[in-house]
């Protein structure tokens, strides 16, 4: 079976191409060639048909993912369900699967077969919780089960895989040099695989067998998601040697894996404060040859928790201006606890919002319904108002909370209400929607 990265090469234009080319208002030939260049991507795996089709990379709206996922202390099949489907229903665009605690067969087949969700994992969290269990010694892993795992996470229909392939003994040894960090470790399975390669003093196999990884990946069409197991996790941390040598080693390898025709994904960067977001992704995009960049927060502060889902928005945002072509969620419980249901809406929600910022500054030709939404408000037309919101069920709800006298006002100004003053003053002069603004006028998007 050839991915759509080889077709695409052949200058085929495959029927997903033509769905995602259409949902994306953008000519079918663009997309082809974003394929075929490697600067889009898209987690399509072929035993899930009816699975929902997601193209990330240049040129595109910003995606959104959602990570879910049990831990030793908490570990419900029925929980995670319940969190694939609100990720789903608030309209994440991709979902992880991050479980380390509980049947990790089992809550993967379950959340696959709730969730119409491209599905992605991080392979090494299996191998090493298993290891754990069977070994008491994560350590002891046998690096031949790890690939053996790969496939058979494959097999159940993940889409994309989150892999840490860049960590390697050069890496290691920047992050001795330094004299470690502020932030210490943060990847669950950078540290793990960090800590294996120390035990046994060998070179990290998947870095060793990058052909073998990739392979493996091409035999289901499955985007690699090239992780960064030795992000910052303390703004301090940003963009240290170490974080550095696995990002060139990175996108070195997203450059080989095109070559060997299998869909690349870059991950970065952690905590960065906002004055080096450009920059980083900037990095990304000219040292990988324009590879997709799956963004993790970033969070540009490191004392915000409690409400780091906005944190991390306003680095989101600043992300998908710049950039950036998919954002990982993080959720009002970063930092502090496993997430619930309420929190995953949060985070997803947030997040959207900031990808929407993000994207607004960076296709200023799609900014029609921003123009649709003034126009509407300034009117008072507030069932048009609501119905091109993102959020409308949220805005109808507070606004019935407190209903107002007048009923083309809202209690925050009652009979002081600007937009009603302002419409009866130039009410003449108002031209629907032809209104002439040097700022604002743009052309209808497409």
């Amino acid at each position: 079976m050839k991915t759509q990265l080889e077709l695409a090469r052949e200058g085929i234009i495959t029927p997903q191409m033509k769905k995602v080319a259409a949902d994306e208002g953008i000519d079918e030939t663009v997309i082809r060639d974003g394929f075929a260049y490697g600067h889009i991507v898209m987690p399509c795996h072929p035993g899930r048909p009816d699975q929902n089709l997601v193209a990330i990379g240049k040129g595109l709206r910003t995606k959104v993912n959602a990570s879910i996922g049990t831990s030793s202390d908490i570990h419900s099949v029925d929980l995670e369900i319940q969190k694939a489907r609100a990720a789903q229903e608030e309209k994440a665009d991709t979902l992880m699967e991050l479980s380390t605690g509980g049947d990790l067969d089992g809550i993967r087949k379950a959340v696959l077969a709730e969730c119409s969700l491209p599905v992605g994992n991080v392979p090494l969290y299996q191998a090493f919780a298993e290891a754990t269990k069977k070994y008491k010694n994560p350590n002891k892993l046998d690096a031949e089960y790890l690939f053996e795992l790969i496939e058979r996470q494959l097999e159940d229909g993940i889409s994309f895989m989150a892999i840490h392939c860049g960590i390697n003994q050069f890496s290691i040894e920047r992050l001795r040099k330094q004299g470690f960090r502020y932030g210490g470790l943060v990847s669950k399975g950078g540290t793990f695989m960090v800590s294996w390669m120390e035990y046994h003093k060998k070179e990290n196999p998947l870095y060793e067998q990058f052909d073998r990884v990739c392979a493996l990946m091409k035999k289901y069409d499955a985007v690699l998601s090239l992780g960064n197991g030795i992000r910052a996790g303390a703004i301090h941390d940003s963009h240290d040697r170490a974080q550095m040598a696995e990002m060139i080693i990175n996108c070195e390898l997203a450059e080989l894996g095109r070559e060997m025709g299998c869909q690349m994904m870059v991950e970065g960067p952690g905590h960065v404060p906002l004055d080096e977001i450009a920059g980083n992704i900037m990095l990304e995009k000219a040292m990988s040859g324009g590879a997709p960049y799956y963004v993790l927060g970033p969070l540009p502060a490191d004392t915000g928790a409690g409400y780091d889902h906005i944190t991390a928005a306003i680095g989101a945002a600043n992300s998908a201006r710049h950039g950036a072509d998919l954002i990982c969620y993080i959720t009002p419980a970063e930092h502090l606890a496993l997430p619930n249901e309420q929190d995953v809406r949060e985070g997803v929600r947030a997040t959207r919002l900031a990808a929407r910022i993000g994207d607004i500054a960076k296709y200023p030709e799609r900014r029609e319904q921003e123009k649709r939404v003034a126009l509407a408000r300034r009117d008072s037309a507030w069932e048009d108002h609501f119905k091109l919101l993102m959020f409308p069920e949220q805005a109808k709800a507070i606004r019935k909370s407190r209903t107002p006298d007048n009923e083309k006002t809202c209690t925050m100004c009652g009979d002081f209400c600007a937009m009603e003053r302002g419409h009866s003053l130039f009410e003449k002069d108002i031209a629907g929607d032809k209104c002439r603004s040097k700022h604002m006028e743009t052309e209808p998007a497409e």
